[in-house]
C-alpha cells in the first residue's frame, strides 16, 4: 500500500475499488458523511444524479455506490463507497470523494484518513489528513482519467463554507440540491443515519417470514479463485441483512477454513472448518447491513469460493445424503429428524430458526447433535429453518423417526 501526501497521485486499476473514509470516533467528535461527485470535462456535475450519498446511494450508471458505515471495536468509524471505474460513463472525467462533518468541523475529527482498496481487500493507497481545522466539508481525493487509464490524486481541500460552498464549486444549485445533503439527514428508510445517533439498523426481513423472503431473493452468483490464505470482499449487490450460501471447493489441503470479517477485515466468526482431502462444502453467512460481505479463506492449495442465493441450498423434505460440511433448508413443521453419521470425528448439526419472542429480532439456535464417530440418533426440531452440518464423513438426515 502507498501512503500518499497532499497533491500526490498514482495509477489505480481501471476496475472495481473500495473507498473508505475512516476516523476515530469519540465524545464530541462529529460524525462524517461521505459522498461522491461525478464530474464532466468542465469539472461540474451534469445533474443532481451525479451526486452519490447515503440518501441517493447509487449512480444511474451503476459505477458508484454508497455502501454505508461500519464501526470497529476499537472505536474507529468508516464510511464506504464502491467504485467501478470500468463502468464510469465516457462523459465523466473525474470522480471526487468528499464528505461533510455533522455537528462540528473536521479539525475536531481525529485520525482522519481516506483509503483505496481492491475488492479482495488488498490496500492500494492511504491518504491521512493532518491539517484539517475549521472546515465543515472536505474533498479527500479524486479519481481522474489519464492516457486511457485512471489515477487517484490526494487532494485534501477543505471548505469552511460547508457543503454549500463545495456544492457551488461543482455546479450543484444549493436551492435545488437534495435536502439531506445540505441539512440534517432525513429519517430512514432507506438512508442509514449516523451510527452515533441511532441504534443498529433493524433487520431487513421480519422474523416471521425471513426464511421465505430470503429463499425468494436472487442475485448473480459471485465466484473467486485463489490459493493459500486470502481475504475476499464480495460485490455490493448482495442483499443487506440476508443469509447467503457460502460454498468452497478444494483438493489436497491439510485444512480448509472460512471466517467472516468485521468492518476492518479481521476474522470475526468461524463459518466452516474441515480437514477432508477433497472438499466440496457449504455453509452460510449473513450479509452486513452497512458494508460488503468479507470472508477470510485459509487453505494450502488452490480453491474456488462461491457466494450464492439461499435458494441454492438443498431442501430437506424426506431424506438427504451428504458428506462433510453442508447447509440444508428445512421448511417443514415442528417434528423429529433422524441423523446418521459414518465418519470418525465430530458430527455437529445446528438449527437456526426465527424466534417467537417479539422482543428478539435475531435467530434462535439449537444444537441438535454434537457427537463423535458413528451414530444414529433422533432430535426434535422446533420450526422451519437452516441446518448447518459439520462432519468429516458420510451422513444422512431424514424427516421423522
Amino acid at each position: 500500500m502507498t501512503q500518499m501526501t497532499k497533491g500526490g497521485n498514482l495509477p489505480v486499476p481501471g476496475a472495481a475499488l473500495q473507498v473508505a473514509v475512516t476516523w476515530r470516533q469519540g465524545v464530541h467528535v462529529p460524525d462524517v458523511d461521505v459522498s461522491a461527485l461525478l464530474l464532466d470535462a468542465t469539472g461540474r456535475v451534469r445533474s443532481d444524479a451525479d451526486l452519490v450519498f447515503y440518501n441517493q446511494p447509487a449512480h444511474p450508471s451503476g459505477a458508484v455506490r454508497h455502501l454505508g458505515k461500519g464501526q470497529g471495536a476499537d472505536g474507529t468509524g468508516a464510511d464506504w463507497l464502491w467504485l467501478d471505474l470500468a463502468a464510469v460513463e465516457p462523459g465523466t472525467d473525474r470522480v471526487v470523494v468528499a464528505a461533510s462533518a455533522d455537528g462540528g468541523t473536521f479539525g475536531q475529527v481525529p485520525s482522519l484518513d481516506v483509503r483505496v482498496a481492491l475488492p479482495d481487500g488488498q490496500q492500494v493507497a492511504s491518504f491521512p489528513i493532518g491539517d484539517a481545522s475549521t472546515e465543515t466539508a472536505f474533498v479527500f481525493g479524486e479519481f481522474y482519467r489519464r492516457n486511457g487509464g485512471w489515477k487517484f490524486r490526494a487532494v485534501g481541500q477543505g471548505y469552511a463554507s460547508g457543503l454549500a460552498g463545495l456544492a457551488t464549486d461543482f455546479g450543484i444549485s444549493v436551492a435545488e440540491a437534495p435536502q439531506p445533503v445540505l441539512a440534517a439527514p432525513a429519517p430512514p428508510p432507506p438512508a442509514p443515519l449516523p451510527l452515533a445517533a441511532v441504534a443498529p439498523p433493524a433487520p431487513v426481513f421480519p422474523p416471521a417470514d425471513r426464511l421465505a423472503s430470503e429463499l425468494a431473493l436472487s442475485f448473480p452468483p459471485f465466484t473467486h479463485h485463489a490459493a493459500g490464505k486470502e481475504r475476499v470482499t464480495c460485490p455490493p449487490n448482495l442483499p443487506p441483512g440476508a443469509r447467503v450460501v457460502v460454498e468452497i471447493e478444494c483438493r489436497d489441503s491439510i485444512s480448509v477454513n472460512i471466517d467472516s470479517c468485521d468492518a476492518y477485515g479481521r476474522a470475526d466468526q468461524d463459518l466452516l472448518s474441515t480437514y477432508e482431502d477433497e472438499v466440496h462444502a457449504r455453509t452460510f453467512a449473513t450479509v452486513p447491513q452497512d458494508r460488503p460481505l468479507s470472508l477470510v479463506v485459509r487453505a494450502d492449495t488452490p480453491w474456488t469460493l462461491r457466494v450464492l442465493p439461499l435458494a441454492h441450498a438443498r431442501r430437506l423434505v424426506h431424506s438427504l445424503d451428504g458428506r462433510g460440511p453442508d447447509l440444508l433448508v428445512y421448511e417443514g413443521p415442528p417434528g423429529v429428524l433422524s441423523f446418521a453419521h459414518q465418519g470418525r470425528s465430530n458430527f455437529v448439526v445446528w438449527h437456526y430458526f426465527a424466534s417467537d419472542d417479539p422482543e428478539w429480532q435475531g435467530d434462535e439456535e439449537d444444537l441438535l447433535v454434537n457427537e463423535v464417530g458413528h451414530l444414529d440418533v433422533l432430535a426434535p426440531v422446533r420450526a422451519p429453518g437452516l441446518l448447518r452440518i459439520e462432519a468429516d464423513g458420510p451422513w444422512r438426515l431424514g424427516v421423522g423417526g
